[in-house]
């Protein structure tokens, strides 16, 4: 069975992911993703156990368990569609906030851009004419 462990300490090695379920039985693979852009963690993982009802104790075991410091968030991995890669969200650009939602939930590009704060998502830009502000995205009320 693959299992998904979520919140997981972004000082957590593989190793350590392995030990805490290798208590409810034989652990094939443990893996913590990676930011392929900064080689650091995301802050979640996947674990593959060979029998299922061992499985089946270590996410009862293990959710909502306090392991180094964060309590974690264990489930059984759902499938990957076929053909599925991910997701593909637009970055941020004046006043945008970031970009919008990608493909299967990913959440997009960075939520930067010029005065974009951490506003998110379709916030900015040109639809801020609908409320009254200039052609350029201005909050004031004129």
């Amino acid at each position: 069975m693959n299992i998904y462990v979520a919140n997981i300490a972004y000082s957590a090695k593989d190793q350590d992911l392995r030990e805490l379920f290798e208590a409810y039985g034989e652990v094939t693979s443990a893996k913590i993703i990676m930011d392929k852009a900064t080689n650091r963690s995301r802050g979640f993982g996947f674990v593959e156990m060979a029998d299922d009802s061992a499985a089946r104790q270590a996410i009862e075991g293990t959710n909502g368990k306090n392991f180094q410091g964060r309590d974690l968030v264990v489930n059984e991995a759902r499938p990957r569609p076929e053909g599925d890669r991910g997701g593909f969200g637009g970055g941020g650009g004046y006043r945008s906030g970031g970009g919008g939602g990608g493909y299967r939930g990913d959440r997009g590009g960075d939520r930067g851009g010029y005065r974009g704060g951490d506003r998110g998502g379709d916030r900015g830009g040109f639809r801020e004419r609908e409320r009254g502000g200039d052609r350029w995205g201005s909050d004031r009320d004129e």
